[in-house]
Protein backbone atom coordinates (compact mmCIF):
# COMPACT_ATOMS: atom_id res chain seq x y z
CA UNK A 1 0.00 0.00 0.00
CA UNK A 2 0.99 3.62 -0.37
CA UNK A 3 1.16 4.95 3.19
CA UNK A 4 1.71 8.43 4.63
CA UNK A 5 3.31 8.06 8.08
CA UNK A 6 3.18 10.94 10.57
CA UNK A 7 5.29 10.89 13.70
CA UNK A 8 8.09 8.77 12.24
CA UNK A 9 10.76 10.48 14.35
CA UNK A 10 9.29 9.26 17.65
CA UNK A 11 10.13 5.97 19.37
CA UNK A 12 7.05 4.09 18.17
CA UNK A 13 7.03 5.92 14.84
CA UNK A 14 10.54 4.68 14.03
CA UNK A 15 9.51 1.11 14.84
CA UNK A 16 6.41 1.48 12.64
CA UNK A 17 8.53 2.84 9.78
CA UNK A 18 10.83 -0.18 10.04
CA UNK A 19 7.85 -2.53 9.97
CA UNK A 20 6.21 -0.79 7.01
CA UNK A 21 9.43 -1.01 5.01
CA UNK A 22 9.99 -4.65 6.00
CA UNK A 23 6.53 -5.52 4.67
CA UNK A 24 7.18 -3.74 1.38
CA UNK A 25 4.80 -0.79 1.72
CA UNK A 26 5.50 2.42 -0.19
CA UNK A 27 6.07 4.87 2.67
CA UNK A 28 6.23 8.65 2.72
CA UNK A 29 7.01 10.27 6.08
CA UNK A 30 5.30 13.51 7.02
CA UNK A 31 7.90 15.62 8.83
CA UNK A 32 8.38 19.15 10.08
CA UNK A 33 11.17 21.23 8.53
CA UNK A 34 14.49 20.32 10.10
CA UNK A 35 13.39 16.98 11.55
CA UNK A 36 15.69 14.00 11.09
CA UNK A 37 14.64 10.89 9.21
CA UNK A 38 16.66 7.83 8.17
CA UNK A 39 18.62 8.08 4.95
CA UNK A 40 16.66 7.22 1.82
CA UNK A 41 13.21 7.77 3.34
CA UNK A 42 10.75 9.72 1.18
CA UNK A 43 9.80 12.92 2.97
CA UNK A 44 6.72 15.12 2.80
CA UNK A 45 7.64 18.33 4.60
CA UNK A 46 4.88 20.25 6.38
CA UNK A 47 4.23 22.03 9.65
CA UNK A 48 0.67 21.14 10.60
CA UNK A 49 0.58 24.05 13.03
CA UNK A 50 0.32 26.35 10.01
CA UNK A 51 -2.98 26.90 8.15
CA UNK A 52 -3.32 24.80 5.00
CA UNK A 53 0.20 23.43 5.49
CA UNK A 54 -0.75 20.14 3.88
CA UNK A 55 -2.51 20.40 0.54
CA UNK A 56 -4.70 17.54 -0.74
CA UNK A 57 -2.19 17.12 -3.55
CA UNK A 58 0.42 16.01 -1.05
CA UNK A 59 -1.74 12.96 -0.33
CA UNK A 60 -2.57 12.12 -3.93
CA UNK A 61 -2.54 8.36 -4.44
CA UNK A 62 -2.14 7.61 -0.73
CA UNK A 63 -4.12 4.54 0.39
CA UNK A 64 -3.79 5.07 4.14
CA UNK A 65 -2.61 7.63 6.66
CA UNK A 66 -0.94 6.23 9.74
CA UNK A 67 -0.24 8.62 12.62
CA UNK A 68 2.05 8.11 15.60
CA UNK A 69 2.15 11.84 16.37
CA UNK A 70 1.80 12.90 20.00
CA UNK A 71 2.53 16.00 22.03
CA UNK A 72 5.99 15.84 23.57
CA UNK A 73 5.15 17.22 27.00
CA UNK A 74 1.44 16.55 27.44
CA UNK A 75 1.04 20.17 28.57
CA UNK A 76 -2.41 21.60 27.69
CA UNK A 77 -1.32 23.99 24.92
CA UNK A 78 0.98 21.40 23.35
CA UNK A 79 -1.67 18.70 23.58
CA UNK A 80 -4.38 20.70 21.85
CA UNK A 81 -1.92 21.87 19.19
CA UNK A 82 -0.66 18.37 18.33
CA UNK A 83 -3.03 15.70 19.64
CA UNK A 84 -6.05 17.56 18.30
CA UNK A 85 -5.35 20.44 15.87
CA UNK A 86 -2.44 18.90 13.91
CA UNK A 87 -4.28 15.61 13.65
CA UNK A 88 -7.44 17.35 12.51
CA UNK A 89 -5.49 19.15 9.78
CA UNK A 90 -4.09 15.80 8.66
CA UNK A 91 -7.55 14.21 8.68
CA UNK A 92 -9.10 17.02 6.65
CA UNK A 93 -6.32 16.76 4.05
CA UNK A 94 -6.83 12.99 3.90
CA UNK A 95 -10.57 13.42 3.36
CA UNK A 96 -10.02 16.01 0.64
CA UNK A 97 -7.56 13.70 -1.13
CA UNK A 98 -9.90 10.72 -0.99
CA UNK A 99 -7.70 8.63 1.31
CA UNK A 100 -9.66 5.58 2.40
CA UNK A 101 -8.07 4.63 5.72
CA UNK A 102 -6.66 6.32 8.83
CA UNK A 103 -4.78 4.43 11.57
CA UNK A 104 -4.25 6.39 14.79
CA UNK A 105 -1.96 5.62 17.71
CA UNK A 106 -3.79 6.91 20.78
CA UNK A 107 -3.40 5.82 24.44
CA UNK A 108 -5.33 3.58 26.82
CA UNK A 109 -5.39 6.29 29.49
CA UNK A 110 -8.03 8.26 27.56
CA UNK A 111 -10.61 5.83 28.99
CA UNK A 112 -10.52 7.83 32.23
CA UNK A 113 -9.76 11.39 31.10
CA UNK A 114 -8.58 13.57 33.98
CA UNK A 115 -5.85 15.44 32.10
CA UNK A 116 -5.95 17.91 29.25
CA UNK A 117 -3.89 15.82 26.82
CA UNK A 118 -6.38 12.96 27.28
CA UNK A 119 -9.27 15.28 26.45
CA UNK A 120 -7.43 16.49 23.37
CA UNK A 121 -6.85 12.92 22.19
CA UNK A 122 -10.50 12.05 22.77
CA UNK A 123 -11.64 15.11 20.85
CA UNK A 124 -9.70 13.99 17.80
CA UNK A 125 -10.82 10.37 18.21
CA UNK A 126 -14.39 11.67 17.95
CA UNK A 127 -13.54 13.59 14.75
CA UNK A 128 -11.98 10.47 13.23
CA UNK A 129 -14.94 8.30 14.18
CA UNK A 130 -17.29 10.78 12.49
CA UNK A 131 -15.12 11.15 9.38
CA UNK A 132 -16.50 8.27 7.35
CA UNK A 133 -13.01 6.87 6.77
CA UNK A 134 -12.17 3.31 7.64
CA UNK A 135 -10.27 3.81 10.86
CA UNK A 136 -8.38 2.05 13.64
CA UNK A 137 -7.83 3.80 16.98
CA UNK A 138 -5.12 1.91 18.83
CA UNK A 139 -4.93 2.38 22.59
CA UNK A 140 -1.80 0.63 23.89
CA UNK A 141 -0.93 0.03 27.53
CA UNK A 142 2.46 1.00 28.98
CA UNK A 143 5.57 0.90 26.79
CA UNK A 144 8.76 -0.85 27.90
CA UNK A 145 10.47 2.54 27.78
CA UNK A 146 8.14 4.02 30.39
CA UNK A 147 8.90 1.17 32.82
CA UNK A 148 12.68 1.37 32.49
CA UNK A 149 13.48 4.55 34.40
CA UNK A 150 14.72 2.75 37.52
CA UNK A 151 16.93 0.07 35.97
CA UNK A 152 20.05 2.18 36.47
CA UNK A 153 19.04 2.92 40.08
CA UNK A 154 18.80 -0.75 40.90
CA UNK A 155 22.07 -1.50 39.11
CA UNK A 156 23.72 1.14 41.29
CA UNK A 157 22.43 -0.51 44.47
CA UNK A 158 19.76 2.08 45.16
CA UNK A 159 16.23 1.25 46.32
CA UNK A 160 13.37 0.89 43.87
CA UNK A 161 10.94 3.77 44.42
CA UNK A 162 7.25 3.02 44.81
CA UNK A 163 4.12 5.01 45.36
CA UNK A 164 2.16 3.51 48.22
CA UNK A 165 2.81 -0.21 48.49
CA UNK A 166 3.62 -0.55 44.78
CA UNK A 167 0.38 -2.37 44.07
CA UNK A 168 -1.79 0.63 43.25
CA UNK A 169 -1.47 0.08 39.52
CA UNK A 170 -0.77 -2.62 36.93
CA UNK A 171 -0.25 -2.85 33.20
CA UNK A 172 0.50 -5.27 30.38
CA UNK A 173 3.58 -3.62 28.86
CA UNK A 174 4.13 -3.89 25.13
CA UNK A 175 7.38 -3.56 23.18
CA UNK A 176 7.96 -1.06 20.38
CA UNK A 177 8.42 -3.92 17.92
CA UNK A 178 5.23 -5.77 18.87
CA UNK A 179 3.17 -2.58 18.92
CA UNK A 180 4.52 -1.61 15.50
CA UNK A 181 3.52 -5.03 14.15
CA UNK A 182 0.00 -4.57 15.52
CA UNK A 183 -0.31 -1.05 14.10
CA UNK A 184 0.85 -2.01 10.61
CA UNK A 185 -1.37 -5.09 10.72
CA UNK A 186 -4.39 -2.78 10.85
CA UNK A 187 -3.79 -1.84 7.22
CA UNK A 188 -4.97 -5.16 5.82
CA UNK A 189 -6.90 -6.78 8.70
CA UNK A 190 -10.61 -5.89 8.49
CA UNK A 191 -11.15 -7.12 12.07
CA UNK A 192 -8.87 -4.38 13.42
CA UNK A 193 -11.23 -1.44 13.10
CA UNK A 194 -12.70 0.96 15.65
CA UNK A 195 -11.22 1.34 19.13
CA UNK A 196 -8.53 -1.25 19.86
CA UNK A 197 -6.99 -1.51 23.34
CA UNK A 198 -3.84 -3.61 23.24
CA UNK A 199 -1.20 -4.89 25.65
CA UNK A 200 1.82 -7.13 25.51
CA UNK A 201 1.95 -10.85 26.36
CA UNK A 202 1.58 -12.30 29.82
CA UNK A 203 -0.22 -11.31 33.03
CA UNK A 204 -0.50 -7.74 34.26
CA UNK A 205 2.45 -6.56 36.34
CA UNK A 206 2.57 -4.05 39.22
CA UNK A 207 5.44 -1.65 39.99
CA UNK A 208 6.42 -3.80 42.99
CA UNK A 209 6.66 -6.84 40.74
CA UNK A 210 8.80 -4.85 38.31
CA UNK A 211 11.17 -4.02 41.15
CA UNK A 212 11.25 -7.59 42.41
CA UNK A 213 12.11 -8.75 38.89
CA UNK A 214 15.00 -6.30 38.64
CA UNK A 215 16.43 -7.26 42.04
CA UNK A 216 16.23 -10.93 41.14
CA UNK A 217 17.90 -10.33 37.78
CA UNK A 218 20.75 -8.35 39.37
CA UNK A 219 21.22 -10.82 42.24
CA UNK A 220 20.31 -8.28 44.91
CA UNK A 221 18.03 -8.48 47.91
CA UNK A 222 14.87 -6.44 47.29
CA UNK A 223 15.14 -2.90 48.63
CA UNK A 224 12.16 -0.59 48.23
CA UNK A 225 11.40 2.94 49.29
CA UNK A 226 7.75 3.93 49.48
CA UNK A 227 6.51 7.43 48.72
CA UNK A 228 2.98 8.43 49.75
CA UNK A 229 0.84 9.72 46.90
CA UNK A 230 0.13 12.73 49.09
CA UNK A 231 3.68 13.92 48.45
CA UNK A 232 2.78 14.45 44.81
CA UNK A 233 -0.37 16.33 45.80
CA UNK A 234 1.74 18.67 47.93
CA UNK A 235 4.18 19.21 45.07
CA UNK A 236 1.36 19.87 42.60
CA UNK A 237 -0.23 22.36 44.98
CA UNK A 238 3.02 24.23 45.54
CA UNK A 239 3.87 24.35 41.82
CA UNK A 240 0.36 25.46 40.91
CA UNK A 241 0.55 28.28 43.44
CA UNK A 242 3.95 29.36 42.17
CA UNK A 243 2.70 29.03 38.60
CA UNK A 244 0.42 32.02 39.13
CA UNK A 245 3.57 34.11 39.11
CA UNK A 246 6.14 32.02 37.22
CA UNK A 247 4.84 30.33 34.02
CA UNK A 248 7.62 27.73 34.09
CA UNK A 249 6.28 26.43 37.41
CA UNK A 250 2.83 26.08 35.86
CA UNK A 251 4.31 23.74 33.25
CA UNK A 252 6.02 21.72 35.99
CA UNK A 253 2.69 21.42 37.80
CA UNK A 254 1.13 20.01 34.62
CA UNK A 255 3.93 17.45 34.38
CA UNK A 256 3.46 16.54 38.06
CA UNK A 257 -0.25 15.97 37.46
CA UNK A 258 0.61 13.58 34.64
CA UNK A 259 3.05 11.79 36.93
CA UNK A 260 0.42 11.46 39.63
CA UNK A 261 -2.05 10.01 37.14
CA UNK A 262 0.34 7.26 36.07
CA UNK A 263 1.26 6.60 39.72
CA UNK A 264 -2.36 5.93 40.65
CA UNK A 265 -4.15 4.66 37.52
CA UNK A 266 -3.62 1.29 35.83
CA UNK A 267 -2.94 1.01 32.12
CA UNK A 268 -5.56 -1.68 31.56
CA UNK A 269 -9.07 -1.77 30.11
CA UNK A 270 -11.44 0.29 32.27
CA UNK A 271 -15.00 -1.02 32.43
CA UNK A 272 -16.45 2.09 34.04
CA UNK A 273 -15.98 0.76 37.57
CA UNK A 274 -12.59 -0.91 37.71
CA UNK A 275 -9.56 -1.91 35.65
CA UNK A 276 -9.82 -5.37 34.12
CA UNK A 277 -6.60 -7.19 33.28
CA UNK A 278 -8.46 -10.15 31.79
CA UNK A 279 -10.32 -7.86 29.38
CA UNK A 280 -7.08 -6.23 28.19
CA UNK A 281 -6.05 -7.95 24.92
CA UNK A 282 -2.52 -9.34 24.61
CA UNK A 283 -0.33 -9.27 21.53
CA UNK A 284 3.23 -10.14 20.60
CA UNK A 285 6.07 -12.15 22.09
CA UNK A 286 8.48 -9.62 23.63
CA UNK A 287 8.45 -9.53 27.44
CA UNK A 288 9.50 -6.87 29.93
CA UNK A 289 11.98 -9.33 31.44
CA UNK A 290 13.68 -9.68 28.05
CA UNK A 291 13.88 -5.91 27.77
CA UNK A 292 15.32 -5.52 31.27
CA UNK A 293 17.90 -8.21 30.48
CA UNK A 294 18.98 -6.33 27.35
CA UNK A 295 19.27 -3.09 29.35
CA UNK A 296 21.33 -4.78 32.06
CA UNK A 297 23.67 -6.23 29.42
CA UNK A 298 24.06 -2.79 27.87
CA UNK A 299 22.63 -3.91 24.53
CA UNK A 300 19.94 -1.23 24.47
CA UNK A 301 19.50 2.18 26.05
CA UNK A 302 16.42 3.96 27.30
CA UNK A 303 16.40 7.74 27.25
CA UNK A 304 13.25 9.14 28.83
CA UNK A 305 14.40 12.73 28.34
CA UNK A 306 11.85 15.23 29.62
CA UNK A 307 9.51 12.40 30.58
CA UNK A 308 11.85 11.01 33.28
CA UNK A 309 10.31 10.99 36.74
CA UNK A 310 13.04 9.18 38.69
Amino acid sequence: MKVLLAGATGTIGRAVLDRLQAEGHDVTCLARPGSRLPEGVTRCQADLALPDALSPGALRGVDAVLSCMASRSGAPADAWAVDYAAHLALLRAAQAAGVGQFVLLSAICVQKPLLEFQRAKLAFEAELQASGLRHSIIRPTAFFKSLSGQVARVQAGKPFLLFGDGRLTACKPVSDRDLAAFIVGCLDDPTREGILPIGGPGPAITPRQQGEMLFQMTGQAPKFRSLPVGVMDTIIGALSLGGRVVPALRAKADFARIGRYYATESMLVWDGKCYDADATPEFGTDTLRDHYAALLRGEVRTDLGEHAMF
